[in-house]
């Protein structure tokens, strides 16, 4: 019999296991001496936290490419095909959510291999649920582009997106380029269009903070540098 690929939700920063994983997830995590991981560092800083019983150094941790092949894909699967369990984990969050975890779990489906996610933190999903806007229809984008003009653009589409779709509109910034993000959505958006930038989820630091594109001008915007966070535009 195949084992099963485990998609093992990270945590979002520096906080105890037991405070933002079931204990299921944190129980399965450690009997899985088989992984397939996003990047090696955290990786291992977030198997370190599971007080595992075994040395890190005696388990199997292979980095999944960005851009895998089938053959790569194929070798990290290799364990699960001779009967083994394997865990997939991200840097952060869920699996498969915004890297390249997905290209694996398909890979998985196609050998017959079975996929368990088990339950664990999503930046994005926190974000929404704490929005106040729609839960019924929402996109995610990724990161929007870094030139400033470009930016623009692309907020000032996502907004007529929404308004037209009534679709709440995700999107990341990389965290040293929020203060940058936030000045060009209270310049590019209408006055009305509704924002929330939700950082340092699941954290002592945490902060949910809502406001119209207009009151984001006159906002602190400083203490969102370097932070990560979720943006989240509804018109």
């Amino acid at each position: 019999m195949p084992g099963t690929l485990y998609l093992v939700p990270n945590l979002l920063g520096l906080v105890a296991p037991t405070d933002a994983l079931p204990a299921r997830t944190i129980a399965v995590a450690r009997t899985l001496r088989h992984w397939a991981v996003e990047s090696p560092k955290p990786a291992r800083a977030f198997l370190k936290s599971l007080e595992l019983a075994q040395p890190i150094a005696s388990l199997d941790i292979q980095t999944l490419p960005k851009a895998a092949d089938a053959a790569v894909l194929s070798a990290l699967l290799a364990p699960a095909r001779d009967g083994s369990d394997v865990g997939l984990l991200s840097d952060a969050g869920c699996p498969g959510v915004a890297d390249p975890g997905a290209a694996l779990v398909a890979a998985a489906h196609d050998a017959r291999i079975r996929v368990v996610p088990l339950v664990g933190p999503s930046s994005l999903l926190l974000a929404l649920m704490a929005s106040g806007m729609n839960g019924q229809s929402f996109a995610f984008h990724g990161y929007l582009p870094v030139a400033a003009s470009e930016r623009a653009a692309a907020l000032r589409r996502l907004e007529d997106e929404s308004r037209v779709e009534r679709r709440a509109q995700l999107f990341i910034e990389t965290p040293y380029r929020n203060e940058a993000m936030l000045k060009t959505v209270s310049e590019a958006l209408r006055p009305g269009t509704r924002v929330v930038v939700a950082a340092d989820l699941t954290l002592p630091t945490e902060s949910i903070e809502r406001r119209t594109a207009a009151q984001w001008r006159s906002a602190d915007t400083a203490r969102y540098a370097k932070r990560p966070a979720i943006f989240i535009l509804e018109a």
